[in-house]
């Protein structure tokens, strides 16, 4: 008997907006593109909802007017890669992403309890390879806001970058986004 190795087929998000243009995917379909592979997300329970819905309300309030706060929208990181992010703060207004999804969002928020593992080190890498320099997660499992920044080259990793900073801050904390130095938000806001 033969035998053969197993071939995974790499996807450009190109082709996948053809899979979903097409109807491939049922609306609110579970499924992103990350670094050329389709991967299905996690599904939410109440906590990760909840948790979600207190990010963006934080982030509208210390954003203010002229950004678009985009909750589990695409984002269009490069040739491979269209993940979907809990919450991604980008430049401008709604309308402004009518023809095409944001590719440099100032900020991206995970909310991560089962999928923690999966947001630091594959989606992590990815925006660090996207050179995204303020990622955040809100780590549900210990109840901390990690903040990852300055992305550099290192080959050792999955897509070979990651961050070369990473702060946990506990609920007594602040937090501040980078595009907005004015602003302060509270980790215990942002935790249900």
């Amino acid at each position: 008997m033969t035998m053969y190795p197993i071939r995974t087929r790499r996807w450009t998000r190109t082709e996948y907006d053809r899979l979903i243009d097409i109807g491939v995917f049922a609306p609110g379909e579970p499924v992103e593109l990350l670094g050329g592979e389709l991967i299905v997300s996690e599904p939410q329970g109440s906590r990760h909802y909840t948790t979600l819905c207190l990010v963006e309300e934080a982030l509208r309030e210390a954003f203010g007017t002229g950004w678009v706060i985009r909750v589990q929208g695409p984002v269009a990181l490069d040739d491979e890669s269209e993940p979907e992010p809990d919450v991604a703060v980008a430049r401008g207004t709604v309308r402004d992403y009518s023809g095409e999804h944001p590719s440099r969002p100032v900020l991206v928020v995970e909310v991560a309890e089962s999928s923690l593992r999966l947001d630091r080190e594959h989606k992590g890498n990815l925006y660090a390879r996207a050179r995204l320099d303020d990622y955040w997660i809100v780590n549900l499992v210990e109840g901390v806001l990690e903040i990852y920044r300055e992305p550099v080259a290192d080959p050792s990793v999955v897509y070979g970058w990651r961050y070369a900073s990473r702060i946990a801050l506990g609920p007594d904390a602040s937090a501040t986004p980078l595009a907005v130095p004015a602003a302060s938000i509270a980790v215990r806001a942002l935790l249900p």
